[in-house]
């Protein structure tokens, strides 16, 4: 292993951990405490954000819930460089949110692509006067249900500066470490929108500062697929072999495939740093944090990590067609995601993809030759390609077609797994 991978290796198995973690945690709680300052959940709203006007619906209730204050800030739109493929952000962001509003308890049905510029400015001159009053959330939703809806939003005579306060949330969120709208921030640990706020809650309770186990927002449960006649239905799975959220939620995946029977074509595609799509260091930091988080919280810690960025996953790749060939395509991409994400096999090496293919079930020998025979950089274009006309870029991706309807439809994310069992139980 090369030293540059085995740093790398070392650095996201750390900011993996729930030792790291806890060390964030601890080291806010004591500069708070050194400050006597009272503990608060900082939350960040973006008025034009889909995920922000899902977020604020809960911040009543969640401020009821829990013996601390929630403290509300305006903040913008992140930069082109922390959105990944900024052509489809906006788009895929209002239709996910859309599709999963109803099954959270909130509502959002845009009635527009996108706010104009001039209404949301307004939108935060109205909110920057609530954002010290106990009103804010019920009036961003209100301001935000407007604004979706393209209609006009009046703005009273105590409106205040909201450029200012946006800046000075941009700032502080900077401070703390963060780009993203809708996100909640306790004492070293941020949490995205509904869907990290169980993960608060569950911090929350167990440090005491909530009495009841019942969470204000779970995950929601999917309708249960077991015993449905799927054999109509298609699930396209875009995995990638370099991707943390991928790995965390292979598992899961795997069971919701043998539960409900669905038809399956596995479509992995290149990870999207070696697609040239950007990822700042701040980003970079909070997705590994973020999924060693997420796979502790779902059954499936992160063991040793070998990072098989660059060439490594490159040849990976270049055995595709073969483990296809052989009907064993599945297979191999378990078996490469366990060893990468979980084992600790060193798959930079032969010995290492030897090693992947043994426990996929297949010959080594057999599968180099097999590979041979197509191009596995085609099919890997061609497979991201049909991602990206569904507006997803990242991963793992899911595209459900089939059953009785004649529309696909397609989610992104190892946080919309629930949301695909749906999908292939309201098709059969």
């Amino acid at each position: 292993m090369k030293l540059k991978t085995r740093l790398r290796s070392a650095a996201m198995r750390q900011l993996s951990s729930a030792a790291y973690l806890e060390k964030q945690r601890a080291k806010a709680r004591k500069l708070r405490q050194r400050k006597g300052e009272p503990p608060v959940v900082h939350y960040f709203h973006q008025v034009d954000d889909p995920y922000s006007h899902l977020a604020v619906q809960k911040l009543d209730e969640l401020d009821d819930r829990y013996d601390l204050a929630f403290q509300p800030h305006l903040a913008s739109k992140p930069g082109e460089d922390y959105r990944g493929s900024a052509a489809h952000f906006d788009h895929w962001a209002r239709k996910d949110a859309a599709s999963v509003a109803a099954d959270y308890g909130t509502r959002f049905a845009p009635a527009i692509n996108a706010p104009a510029g001039d209404a949301v400015d307004a939108a935060n001159r109205v909110l920057s006067a609530h954002l010290d009053r106990d009103d804010f959330a019920r009036a961003a939703v209100s301001i935000g249900e407007a604004l979706w809806s393209d209609q006009r939003i009046a703005e009273p005579a105590d409106a205040h500066d909201g450029l200012r306060a946006v800046a000075e949330g941009n700032d502080l969120r900077r401070a703390l470490g963060h780009y993203q709208g809708a996100m909640f921030y306790f004492e070293g640990e941020w949490f995205w929108g509904v869907d990290r706020i169980r993960l608060l809650e569950r911090r929350l309770i167990d440090e005491g500062f909530g009495s009841s186990e019942t969470l204000c927002v779970p995950e929601p449960t999917p309708t249960e697929t077991s015993g449905l006649d799927t054999s109509s239905v298609l699930l396209e799975y875009f995995p990638s072999l370099r991707s943390p959220y991928t790995a965390i939620g292979h598992a899961r995946v795997l069971d919701l495939i043998a539960r409900s029977g669905v038809c399956v074509r596995v479509r992995p595609v290149m990870p999207m740093m070696m697609r040239g799509i950007p990822a700042p260091r701040a980003k970079q930091r909070y997705i590994i944090t973020d999924a060693g988080r997420e796979g502790r919280a779902h059954g499936a810690p992160f063991g040793p990590i070998v990072d098989p960025f660059g060439d490594p996953v490159k040849r990976a790749f270049a055995l595709l067609p073969g483990a296809a060939a052989a009907g064993r395509e599945m297979e191999y991409v378990t078996a490469y995601l366990n060893a990468a994400w979980f084992e600790g096999v060193d798959i930079t090496t032969q010995k290492g993809l030897r090693a992947v293919a043994t426990n996929a079930g297949m010959d080594w020998a057999a599968l180099e030759q097999a590979s041979r025979q197509e191009n596995w950089e085609a099919i890997l274009e061609e497979n991201l390609n049909t991602m990206l006309k569904e507006d997803l870029w990242g991963v793992p991706s899911f595209r459900i077609s089939g059953g009785n309807s004649d529309e696909a439809f397609a989610c992104w994310g190892q946080d919309r797994i629930w949301r695909v069992e749906n999908e292939i139980a309201s098709r059969t």
